[in-house]
Protein backbone atom coordinates (compact mmCIF):
# COMPACT_ATOMS: atom_id res chain seq x y z
CA UNK A 1 0.00 0.00 0.00
CA UNK A 2 3.10 2.62 0.91
CA UNK A 3 4.55 1.87 -2.63
CA UNK A 4 0.86 2.56 -4.49
CA UNK A 5 0.32 5.95 -1.92
CA UNK A 6 4.01 6.85 -3.51
CA UNK A 7 3.40 6.03 -7.33
CA UNK A 8 0.10 8.07 -6.51
CA UNK A 9 1.62 11.01 -4.85
CA UNK A 10 4.30 10.99 -7.87
CA UNK A 11 1.37 10.85 -10.36
CA UNK A 12 -0.90 12.91 -8.84
CA UNK A 13 0.52 16.27 -10.41
CA UNK A 14 1.09 14.71 -13.55
CA UNK A 15 -1.18 15.66 -16.70
CA UNK A 16 -5.39 15.50 -15.73
CA UNK A 17 -7.10 15.37 -19.10
CA UNK A 18 -10.67 15.15 -19.91
CA UNK A 19 -11.69 11.61 -19.95
CA UNK A 20 -13.70 12.52 -23.42
CA UNK A 21 -10.19 13.20 -24.67
CA UNK A 22 -10.31 9.27 -25.72
CA UNK A 23 -11.60 10.55 -28.70
CA UNK A 24 -9.13 12.12 -31.00
CA UNK A 25 -10.94 14.73 -32.03
CA UNK A 26 -12.27 16.00 -28.66
CA UNK A 27 -8.99 16.03 -27.54
CA UNK A 28 -7.86 18.64 -30.13
CA UNK A 29 -10.72 20.72 -29.05
CA UNK A 30 -9.92 20.73 -25.29
CA UNK A 31 -6.41 21.64 -26.46
CA UNK A 32 -7.07 24.66 -28.11
CA UNK A 33 -9.32 25.47 -25.40
CA UNK A 34 -6.59 25.10 -22.55
CA UNK A 35 -4.23 27.19 -24.52
CA UNK A 36 -6.51 30.05 -24.65
CA UNK A 37 -7.23 29.36 -20.94
CA UNK A 38 -3.41 29.72 -20.27
CA UNK A 39 -3.33 32.90 -21.73
CA UNK A 40 -5.20 34.32 -18.71
CA UNK A 41 -2.40 32.97 -16.43
CA UNK A 42 -0.47 35.71 -14.96
CA UNK A 43 1.95 34.24 -12.07
CA UNK A 44 4.07 31.35 -12.35
CA UNK A 45 1.66 29.45 -9.71
CA UNK A 46 -0.67 29.17 -12.11
CA UNK A 47 1.08 27.91 -14.58
CA UNK A 48 2.18 24.88 -12.21
CA UNK A 49 -1.67 24.59 -11.25
CA UNK A 50 -2.18 24.53 -15.31
CA UNK A 51 0.39 21.56 -15.98
CA UNK A 52 -2.23 19.47 -13.96
CA UNK A 53 -4.03 18.79 -16.64
CA UNK A 54 -1.75 20.66 -19.83
CA UNK A 55 1.98 20.00 -19.26
CA UNK A 56 2.33 20.92 -23.39
CA UNK A 57 0.16 24.37 -22.85
CA UNK A 58 2.11 25.06 -19.87
CA UNK A 59 5.48 24.64 -21.29
CA UNK A 60 4.13 26.18 -23.93
CA UNK A 61 3.60 29.77 -22.23
CA UNK A 62 6.86 29.09 -19.96
CA UNK A 63 8.58 29.92 -23.24
CA UNK A 64 7.39 32.55 -24.15
CA UNK A 65 8.67 34.23 -21.05
CA UNK A 66 11.63 32.68 -21.19
CA UNK A 67 12.16 34.49 -25.03
CA UNK A 68 11.05 37.50 -23.36
CA UNK A 69 13.45 37.54 -20.75
CA UNK A 70 16.19 36.99 -22.73
CA UNK A 71 14.84 39.72 -24.99
CA UNK A 72 14.80 41.96 -22.18
CA UNK A 73 17.45 40.75 -20.43
CA UNK A 74 15.71 39.83 -17.55
CA UNK A 75 17.89 37.76 -14.93
CA UNK A 76 15.18 37.52 -12.57
CA UNK A 77 12.28 36.36 -15.29
CA UNK A 78 15.12 33.96 -16.95
CA UNK A 79 15.88 32.00 -13.67
CA UNK A 80 12.33 31.46 -12.71
CA UNK A 81 11.37 30.29 -16.06
CA UNK A 82 14.36 27.78 -15.54
CA UNK A 83 12.97 27.25 -12.11
CA UNK A 84 9.84 26.17 -13.39
CA UNK A 85 10.87 24.18 -16.30
CA UNK A 86 12.80 22.50 -13.68
CA UNK A 87 9.44 21.54 -11.64
CA UNK A 88 7.38 20.26 -14.61
CA UNK A 89 9.89 17.81 -15.73
CA UNK A 90 10.08 16.52 -12.57
CA UNK A 91 6.02 16.54 -12.77
CA UNK A 92 6.79 14.51 -16.20
CA UNK A 93 9.37 12.42 -14.84
CA UNK A 94 12.21 13.75 -16.73
CA UNK A 95 14.67 13.94 -13.70
CA UNK A 96 17.82 14.79 -14.95
CA UNK A 97 16.34 17.08 -17.03
CA UNK A 98 15.39 18.85 -14.38
CA UNK A 99 18.09 19.25 -12.12
CA UNK A 100 19.68 20.50 -15.25
CA UNK A 101 17.31 23.42 -15.29
CA UNK A 102 17.31 23.95 -11.45
CA UNK A 103 21.52 24.13 -11.24
CA UNK A 104 20.98 27.02 -14.51
CA UNK A 105 18.42 28.50 -12.38
CA UNK A 106 20.66 28.39 -9.34
CA UNK A 107 23.31 29.85 -10.93
CA UNK A 108 21.35 33.20 -11.96
CA UNK A 109 19.74 34.05 -8.37
CA UNK A 110 23.38 33.44 -6.81
CA UNK A 111 24.30 36.11 -9.27
CA UNK A 112 21.75 38.19 -8.33
CA UNK A 113 21.66 37.50 -4.41
CA UNK A 114 18.09 36.59 -5.09
CA UNK A 115 17.74 35.38 -1.64
CA UNK A 116 14.23 33.87 -1.43
CA UNK A 117 13.96 32.68 -5.30
CA UNK A 118 17.09 30.61 -4.25
CA UNK A 119 15.47 28.82 -1.13
CA UNK A 120 12.49 28.06 -3.26
CA UNK A 121 14.54 26.64 -6.15
CA UNK A 122 16.78 24.61 -3.16
CA UNK A 123 13.49 23.47 -1.99
CA UNK A 124 12.51 22.32 -5.29
CA UNK A 125 15.83 20.62 -5.45
CA UNK A 126 15.09 19.07 -2.23
CA UNK A 127 12.04 17.65 -3.60
CA UNK A 128 14.00 16.46 -6.81
CA UNK A 129 16.47 14.24 -4.82
CA UNK A 130 13.39 12.59 -2.89
CA UNK A 131 12.23 11.50 -6.45
CA UNK A 132 16.04 9.80 -7.33
CA UNK A 133 16.18 8.51 -3.73
CA UNK A 134 18.97 10.71 -2.35
CA UNK A 135 17.74 11.38 0.42
CA UNK A 136 21.11 12.56 2.26
CA UNK A 137 21.28 15.16 -0.71
CA UNK A 138 17.62 16.20 -0.39
CA UNK A 139 18.07 17.12 3.52
CA UNK A 140 21.17 19.31 2.62
CA UNK A 141 18.90 21.28 0.01
CA UNK A 142 16.29 21.53 2.51
CA UNK A 143 18.19 22.63 5.48
CA UNK A 144 19.87 25.86 3.24
CA UNK A 145 15.96 26.62 1.96
CA UNK A 146 14.91 26.34 5.37
CA UNK A 147 17.74 28.40 6.68
CA UNK A 148 17.29 31.03 3.80
CA UNK A 149 13.42 31.40 4.86
CA UNK A 150 13.56 31.85 8.33
CA UNK A 151 16.55 34.98 7.35
CA UNK A 152 14.22 36.38 5.16
CA UNK A 153 11.48 35.98 7.45
CA UNK A 154 9.33 34.15 4.13
CA UNK A 155 7.06 32.50 6.92
CA UNK A 156 5.10 30.29 4.16
CA UNK A 157 8.45 29.25 2.30
CA UNK A 158 9.68 27.86 5.67
CA UNK A 159 6.48 25.88 6.32
CA UNK A 160 6.61 24.68 2.93
CA UNK A 161 10.30 23.40 3.14
CA UNK A 162 9.00 22.24 6.51
CA UNK A 163 6.30 20.15 5.31
CA UNK A 164 8.53 18.86 2.58
CA UNK A 165 11.32 17.59 5.30
CA UNK A 166 8.24 15.80 7.48
CA UNK A 167 7.47 13.89 3.97
CA UNK A 168 11.18 12.40 3.71
CA UNK A 169 11.29 11.61 7.32
CA UNK A 170 8.38 9.79 6.60
CA UNK A 171 9.64 8.33 3.31
CA UNK A 172 12.79 7.13 5.68
CA UNK A 173 10.07 5.65 8.03
CA UNK A 174 11.34 8.04 11.00
CA UNK A 175 7.84 8.75 11.40
CA UNK A 176 8.54 10.60 15.10
CA UNK A 177 10.72 13.45 12.86
CA UNK A 178 8.04 13.37 10.67
CA UNK A 179 5.29 13.96 12.79
CA UNK A 180 7.67 16.77 14.50
CA UNK A 181 8.00 18.64 11.08
CA UNK A 182 4.69 18.48 9.83
CA UNK A 183 3.15 19.68 13.11
CA UNK A 184 5.83 22.86 12.99
CA UNK A 185 4.53 23.47 9.44
CA UNK A 186 0.86 23.28 10.47
CA UNK A 187 1.52 25.88 13.26
CA UNK A 188 2.90 28.63 10.40
CA UNK A 189 -0.09 27.98 7.93
CA UNK A 190 -2.02 28.51 10.77
CA UNK A 191 -0.69 32.17 11.78
CA UNK A 192 -0.54 33.11 8.26
CA UNK A 193 -4.04 31.57 7.30
CA UNK A 194 -2.56 29.41 4.58
CA UNK A 195 -5.73 27.23 4.48
CA UNK A 196 -4.58 25.35 1.22
CA UNK A 197 -1.39 24.78 3.51
CA UNK A 198 -3.00 23.30 6.20
CA UNK A 199 -4.90 21.00 4.28
CA UNK A 200 -1.64 19.60 2.68
CA UNK A 201 0.02 18.81 5.94
CA UNK A 202 -3.27 17.56 7.34
CA UNK A 203 -3.36 14.97 3.87
CA UNK A 204 0.48 14.41 5.74
CA UNK A 205 -0.33 13.61 8.87
CA UNK A 206 -3.16 11.57 7.66
CA UNK A 207 -0.68 9.24 5.83
CA UNK A 208 1.90 8.89 8.28
CA UNK A 209 -1.05 7.59 10.66
CA UNK A 210 -2.08 4.92 8.20
CA UNK A 211 1.15 4.12 8.01
CA UNK A 212 1.68 3.19 11.44
CA UNK A 213 -2.13 1.76 11.15
CA UNK A 214 -3.54 4.10 13.75
CA UNK A 215 -6.83 4.88 10.98
CA UNK A 216 -8.89 6.50 13.35
CA UNK A 217 -6.27 9.51 13.80
CA UNK A 218 -5.47 9.25 9.94
CA UNK A 219 -9.24 9.62 9.24
CA UNK A 220 -9.46 12.32 11.22
CA UNK A 221 -6.48 14.38 9.33
CA UNK A 222 -8.27 13.34 6.54
CA UNK A 223 -11.38 14.25 7.25
CA UNK A 224 -9.98 18.26 7.93
CA UNK A 225 -7.73 17.91 4.58
CA UNK A 226 -11.21 17.44 3.07
CA UNK A 227 -12.77 20.59 4.45
CA UNK A 228 -9.96 23.01 3.80
CA UNK A 229 -9.55 21.66 0.33
CA UNK A 230 -13.65 22.06 -0.53
CA UNK A 231 -13.05 25.64 1.78
CA UNK A 232 -10.38 26.06 -0.92
CA UNK A 233 -12.05 24.78 -4.00
CA UNK A 234 -9.26 22.40 -4.49
CA UNK A 235 -11.12 19.91 -6.29
CA UNK A 236 -7.63 17.57 -7.02
CA UNK A 237 -6.63 17.57 -3.41
CA UNK A 238 -10.05 16.80 -2.45
CA UNK A 239 -10.22 13.39 -4.54
CA UNK A 240 -7.04 12.47 -3.32
CA UNK A 241 -7.94 12.78 0.51
CA UNK A 242 -12.12 11.50 -0.22
CA UNK A 243 -10.13 8.38 -1.87
CA UNK A 244 -7.59 8.02 1.07
CA UNK A 245 -10.63 7.82 3.40
CA UNK A 246 -12.27 5.58 1.57
CA UNK A 247 -9.21 3.15 1.97
CA UNK A 248 -9.30 3.79 5.70
CA UNK A 249 -13.02 2.44 5.55
CA UNK A 250 -11.67 -0.44 3.34
CA UNK A 251 -8.79 -1.49 5.70
CA UNK A 252 -11.08 -1.61 8.47
CA UNK A 253 -13.64 -3.67 6.95
CA UNK A 254 -16.49 -0.78 6.46
CA UNK A 255 -16.93 -1.90 2.91
CA UNK A 256 -20.45 0.15 2.49
CA UNK A 257 -18.92 3.26 3.90
CA UNK A 258 -15.64 2.54 1.37
CA UNK A 259 -17.80 2.09 -1.80
CA UNK A 260 -19.48 5.23 -1.06
CA UNK A 261 -16.34 7.35 -0.70
CA UNK A 262 -14.67 5.98 -3.68
CA UNK A 263 -17.62 6.27 -5.62
CA UNK A 264 -17.47 10.20 -4.49
CA UNK A 265 -14.11 10.95 -5.17
CA UNK A 266 -14.19 8.65 -8.40
CA UNK A 267 -17.26 10.95 -9.55
CA UNK A 268 -15.16 14.34 -8.94
CA UNK A 269 -12.18 12.69 -10.79
CA UNK A 270 -14.62 12.19 -13.66
CA UNK A 271 -16.21 15.60 -13.84
CA UNK A 272 -12.44 17.48 -13.75
CA UNK A 273 -11.16 15.20 -16.09
CA UNK A 274 -8.27 13.54 -14.36
CA UNK A 275 -8.12 10.09 -15.77
CA UNK A 276 -5.42 8.78 -13.30
CA UNK A 277 -7.39 9.69 -10.34
CA UNK A 278 -10.13 7.74 -11.99
CA UNK A 279 -8.06 4.67 -12.75
CA UNK A 280 -6.54 4.53 -9.37
CA UNK A 281 -10.29 4.84 -7.50
CA UNK A 282 -11.76 2.34 -9.93
CA UNK A 283 -8.92 0.00 -8.92
CA UNK A 284 -9.61 0.58 -4.93
CA UNK A 285 -13.54 -0.18 -5.72
CA UNK A 286 -12.61 -3.67 -7.70
CA UNK A 287 -10.44 -4.26 -4.03
CA UNK A 288 -13.21 -3.27 -2.08
CA UNK A 289 -15.98 -5.17 -4.33
CA UNK A 290 -13.35 -8.22 -4.03
CA UNK A 291 -13.28 -8.20 0.16
CA UNK A 292 -16.97 -7.39 0.10
CA UNK A 293 -17.45 -10.53 -2.26
CA UNK A 294 -19.10 -9.01 -5.14
CA UNK A 295 -17.44 -10.57 -7.38
CA UNK A 296 -19.17 -9.08 -10.60
CA UNK A 297 -18.76 -5.61 -9.42
CA UNK A 298 -15.08 -6.34 -8.70
CA UNK A 299 -14.58 -7.60 -12.04
CA UNK A 300 -16.16 -4.56 -13.54
CA UNK A 301 -14.03 -2.06 -11.91
CA UNK A 302 -11.05 -3.88 -12.27
CA UNK A 303 -11.60 -4.44 -16.17
CA UNK A 304 -12.86 -0.19 -16.28
CA UNK A 305 -9.33 0.40 -14.04
CA UNK A 306 -7.17 -1.63 -16.83
CA UNK A 307 -8.77 0.28 -19.64
CA UNK A 308 -8.29 3.41 -17.69
CA UNK A 309 -4.51 2.89 -17.29
CA UNK A 310 -3.98 1.92 -20.86
CA UNK A 311 -5.48 5.04 -21.94
CA UNK A 312 -3.68 6.85 -19.45
CA UNK A 313 -0.32 5.23 -20.60
CA UNK A 314 -1.80 5.99 -24.37
CA UNK A 315 -2.00 9.13 -23.75
CA UNK A 316 1.05 10.01 -21.50
CA UNK A 317 3.00 9.22 -24.31
CA UNK A 318 1.31 11.64 -26.72
CA UNK A 319 1.90 14.35 -24.04
CA UNK A 320 5.04 13.39 -23.32
CA UNK A 321 6.22 13.96 -26.87
CA UNK A 322 4.13 17.14 -26.87
CA UNK A 323 5.48 18.37 -23.90
CA UNK A 324 9.18 17.49 -25.63
CA UNK A 325 8.88 18.68 -28.31
CA UNK A 326 7.81 22.18 -27.34
CA UNK A 327 11.01 22.19 -24.73
CA UNK A 328 12.81 21.56 -27.62
CA UNK A 329 10.91 24.06 -29.95
CA UNK A 330 11.67 26.85 -26.10
CA UNK A 331 15.41 25.51 -26.38
CA UNK A 332 16.08 26.19 -29.93
CA UNK A 333 14.07 29.97 -29.53
CA UNK A 334 16.41 30.73 -27.10
CA UNK A 335 19.35 29.91 -28.88
CA UNK A 336 18.17 31.64 -31.72
CA UNK A 337 17.45 34.90 -29.63
CA UNK A 338 20.05 34.37 -27.90
CA UNK A 339 21.96 34.03 -30.93
CA UNK A 340 20.72 37.29 -32.74
CA UNK A 341 21.65 38.91 -29.23
CA UNK A 342 25.38 38.06 -29.48
CA UNK A 343 25.17 39.30 -33.12
CA UNK A 344 23.50 42.23 -32.15
CA UNK A 345 26.15 43.01 -29.12
CA UNK A 346 29.09 41.95 -31.50
CA UNK A 347 27.68 44.55 -34.12
CA UNK A 348 27.37 47.32 -32.20
CA UNK A 349 30.68 46.42 -29.99
CA UNK A 350 32.60 47.08 -33.51
CA UNK A 351 30.31 49.77 -34.29
CA UNK A 352 31.41 51.34 -30.97
CA UNK A 353 35.06 49.93 -31.03
CA UNK A 354 35.12 51.95 -34.83
CA UNK A 355 33.59 55.14 -33.24
CA UNK A 356 36.07 54.87 -30.24
CA UNK A 357 39.07 54.33 -32.73
CA UNK A 358 38.15 57.09 -34.53
CA UNK A 359 37.49 59.70 -31.96
CA UNK A 360 40.91 58.36 -30.73
CA UNK A 361 42.53 59.06 -33.90
CA UNK A 362 41.16 62.28 -33.79
CA UNK A 363 42.41 62.64 -29.94
CA UNK A 364 45.34 61.58 -30.71
CA UNK A 365 46.08 63.99 -33.69
CA UNK A 366 44.82 66.73 -31.93
CA UNK A 367 47.32 65.93 -28.89
CA UNK A 368 49.97 65.37 -31.09
CA UNK A 369 49.54 69.00 -32.95
CA UNK A 370 49.11 70.51 -29.98
CA UNK A 371 52.16 69.03 -27.85
CA UNK A 372 53.95 69.72 -31.30
CA UNK A 373 52.77 73.19 -30.82
CA UNK A 374 53.73 73.25 -27.46
CA UNK A 375 57.06 71.87 -28.02
CA UNK A 376 57.88 74.59 -30.41
CA UNK A 377 56.84 77.15 -27.55
CA UNK A 378 58.94 75.44 -24.76
CA UNK A 379 61.88 75.07 -26.91
CA UNK A 380 61.57 78.74 -27.78
CA UNK A 381 60.79 79.57 -24.13
CA UNK A 382 63.60 76.93 -23.06
CA UNK A 383 66.09 78.81 -25.58
CA UNK A 384 65.30 81.95 -23.99
CA UNK A 385 65.87 80.76 -20.55
CA UNK A 386 68.78 79.23 -21.29
CA UNK A 387 70.52 82.73 -23.07
CA UNK A 388 68.88 84.49 -19.87
CA UNK A 389 70.60 81.77 -17.65
CA UNK A 390 73.50 82.47 -19.37
CA UNK A 391 73.85 85.98 -19.16
CA UNK A 392 72.98 86.01 -15.40
CA UNK A 393 76.04 83.14 -15.24
CA UNK A 394 78.71 85.53 -17.13
CA UNK A 395 77.14 87.80 -14.78
CA UNK A 396 77.53 85.84 -11.83
CA UNK A 397 80.90 85.06 -13.14
CA UNK A 398 82.00 88.23 -13.53
CA UNK A 399 80.85 89.22 -9.70
CA UNK A 400 82.15 85.98 -8.39
CA UNK A 401 85.82 87.25 -10.06
CA UNK A 402 85.72 90.50 -8.51
CA UNK A 403 84.61 89.11 -5.13
CA UNK A 404 87.46 86.31 -5.69
CA UNK A 405 90.09 89.73 -6.35
CA UNK A 406 88.77 91.45 -3.51
CA UNK A 407 88.78 88.65 -1.28
CA UNK A 408 92.55 87.89 -2.64
CA UNK A 409 93.04 91.61 -1.84
CA UNK A 410 92.00 91.47 1.57
CA UNK A 411 93.78 88.10 1.86
CA UNK A 412 97.21 89.95 1.01
CA UNK A 413 96.58 92.37 3.37
CA UNK A 414 95.65 90.53 6.15
CA UNK A 415 98.79 88.16 5.44
CA UNK A 416 100.74 91.49 4.92
CA UNK A 417 99.21 93.14 8.15
CA UNK A 418 99.67 89.97 9.82
CA UNK A 419 103.59 89.40 8.97
CA UNK A 420 103.82 93.13 9.75
CA UNK A 421 102.52 91.97 12.99
CA UNK A 422 104.46 89.14 13.07
CA UNK A 423 107.85 91.37 12.49
CA UNK A 424 107.05 93.90 15.15
CA UNK A 425 106.97 91.01 17.76
CA UNK A 426 110.12 89.35 16.44
CA UNK A 427 111.62 92.84 16.94
CA UNK A 428 109.98 93.80 20.30
CA UNK A 429 111.32 90.51 21.48
CA UNK A 430 114.34 90.79 20.08
CA UNK A 431 115.25 94.24 21.77
CA UNK A 432 113.53 92.98 24.66
CA UNK A 433 115.77 89.81 24.83
CA UNK A 434 119.13 92.23 23.76
CA UNK A 435 117.79 94.72 26.92
CA UNK A 436 117.47 91.32 29.20
CA UNK A 437 120.81 90.36 28.30
CA UNK A 438 122.51 93.47 29.33
CA UNK A 439 120.52 93.78 31.98
CA UNK A 440 121.65 90.48 33.70
CA UNK A 441 125.20 91.66 32.61
CA UNK A 442 124.37 94.95 35.17
CA UNK A 443 123.37 92.02 37.81
CA UNK A 444 126.50 90.07 37.80
CA UNK A 445 128.38 93.06 38.76
CA UNK A 446 129.42 93.20 42.06
CA UNK A 447 127.79 96.58 42.79
CA UNK A 448 125.17 95.59 45.07
CA UNK A 449 123.55 98.93 45.27
CA UNK A 450 121.84 98.35 41.32
CA UNK A 451 121.35 95.39 41.78
CA UNK A 452 118.07 95.10 43.85
CA UNK A 453 116.53 97.13 41.34
CA UNK A 454 118.29 95.54 38.16
CA UNK A 455 116.60 92.21 39.04
CA UNK A 456 113.47 94.18 39.49
CA UNK A 457 113.46 95.54 36.06
CA UNK A 458 114.89 91.83 34.26
CA UNK A 459 111.75 90.75 35.93
CA UNK A 460 109.34 93.07 34.63
CA UNK A 461 110.96 92.83 31.08
CA UNK A 462 110.67 88.57 31.26
CA UNK A 463 106.81 89.07 32.32
CA UNK A 464 105.97 91.45 29.43
CA UNK A 465 108.09 90.14 26.90
CA UNK A 466 105.13 87.94 25.13
CA UNK A 467 102.53 89.75 26.47
CA UNK A 468 100.57 93.41 25.17
CA UNK A 469 98.94 94.71 22.86
CA UNK A 470 100.76 93.24 19.56
CA UNK A 471 99.85 89.62 20.70
CA UNK A 472 96.21 90.52 21.11
CA UNK A 473 96.10 92.19 17.27
CA UNK A 474 98.52 89.29 16.12
CA UNK A 475 95.76 86.80 17.04
CA UNK A 476 93.02 88.88 15.97
CA UNK A 477 94.71 89.16 12.40
CA UNK A 478 95.19 85.62 12.04
CA UNK A 479 91.34 84.60 12.94
CA UNK A 480 90.29 87.18 9.87
CA UNK A 481 93.24 85.17 7.77
CA UNK A 482 92.40 81.79 8.86
CA UNK A 483 88.78 81.86 9.19
CA UNK A 484 87.23 78.94 11.92
CA UNK A 485 90.49 77.63 11.71
CA UNK A 486 90.59 77.56 15.94
CA UNK A 487 87.25 76.31 16.08
CA UNK A 488 87.48 73.70 13.97
CA UNK A 489 90.55 72.65 15.89
CA UNK A 490 88.75 73.11 19.42
CA UNK A 491 86.71 70.76 18.00
CA UNK A 492 88.83 68.15 17.00
CA UNK A 493 90.79 68.92 20.13
CA UNK A 494 89.05 70.76 23.38
CA UNK A 495 91.97 70.18 25.97
CA UNK A 496 94.29 73.03 23.78
CA UNK A 497 95.10 75.63 25.95
CA UNK A 498 96.13 79.56 25.01
CA UNK A 499 99.64 78.63 24.95
CA UNK A 500 99.11 75.74 22.60
CA UNK A 501 96.79 78.20 20.37
CA UNK A 502 99.90 80.72 20.07
CA UNK A 503 102.63 78.20 18.83
CA UNK A 504 100.18 76.79 16.65
CA UNK A 505 99.13 79.61 15.31
CA UNK A 506 102.91 80.87 14.90
CA UNK A 507 103.88 77.36 13.18
CA UNK A 508 100.82 78.03 11.01
CA UNK A 509 101.87 80.51 9.20
CA UNK A 510 105.39 78.79 8.47
CA UNK A 511 108.29 80.34 10.71
CA UNK A 512 111.05 78.78 12.14
CA UNK A 513 111.91 77.42 15.40
CA UNK A 514 114.23 80.57 15.68
CA UNK A 515 112.03 82.94 15.45
CA UNK A 516 109.04 80.95 17.24
CA UNK A 517 111.58 81.04 20.14
CA UNK A 518 111.74 84.75 19.90
CA UNK A 519 108.21 85.32 19.79
CA UNK A 520 107.46 82.73 22.66
CA UNK A 521 110.29 84.48 25.13
CA UNK A 522 111.65 80.56 25.37
CA UNK A 523 114.70 78.65 24.50
CA UNK A 524 114.77 76.45 22.36
CA UNK A 525 114.59 73.25 24.60
CA UNK A 526 111.82 74.58 25.60
CA UNK A 527 110.14 74.74 22.41
CA UNK A 528 111.21 71.18 21.54
CA UNK A 529 109.32 70.43 24.73
CA UNK A 530 106.26 72.42 23.60
CA UNK A 531 105.75 70.77 20.48
CA UNK A 532 106.45 67.77 21.58
CA UNK A 533 103.39 68.36 23.92
CA UNK A 534 101.54 69.75 21.45
CA UNK A 535 102.15 66.42 18.94
CA UNK A 536 100.96 64.54 21.73
CA UNK A 537 97.55 66.45 22.15
CA UNK A 538 97.03 66.44 18.55
CA UNK A 539 97.35 62.40 19.00
CA UNK A 540 100.26 62.79 15.90
CA UNK A 541 102.22 59.49 14.94
CA UNK A 542 105.79 59.37 15.17
CA UNK A 543 107.77 60.68 11.87
CA UNK A 544 104.60 63.00 11.07
CA UNK A 545 105.40 66.41 10.64
CA UNK A 546 103.72 68.95 13.09
CA UNK A 547 103.63 71.62 10.94
CA UNK A 548 102.33 70.14 7.79
CA UNK A 549 99.32 68.68 9.69
CA UNK A 550 98.61 72.18 10.98
CA UNK A 551 98.91 73.80 7.14
CA UNK A 552 96.45 71.02 5.30
CA UNK A 553 93.90 72.12 8.34
CA UNK A 554 91.62 74.63 6.24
Amino acid sequence: MLTLKFTRRLFTAKMRISYNIIFSTFFLVQLFFSQLTTAQADSFKEIRVLSQNYPDSAITLVKKRYAKAINDRDLLLQGNCLQTIGWLCVNQGHYAQAQDYYFQADRIYTQLNAKQALGSNWSDIGELNIFNKQHQLAKEYFNKALHTFKSENDRNGEASVLGNMGHLFEKEGHYDSAFVYQKQALVIYREQTNRNGEAKIHENLGSIYEDLGKYDSAYLHFEKARNLYQETQDNYGRIVVINNMGDIFRKTNKYPESIQLTQLAFRLAENLGDVYQMASTTKDLSKTYALSGQMDSAYFYAERSRKLVLELYSVDGARHTAFFQALYDMNQKAEEIEKLQTNKRINSILLLGTIVVLILLSVLSYVLYSRQKIRIKTQIAESRKQEAERELAEIALKNQLLEDKQLKQELTLKEKELTSHTLNLIRSNQFLEELRDELKALVKDDRRDQKKPMQRLVQQISEHITQGIHWKEFMGTFERVHHSFFEKLIKLFPDLTAADMRLIALLKINLNNTDIAILLGISQDSLRVARHRLRKKLKLEQGEDLAGYLLSIS
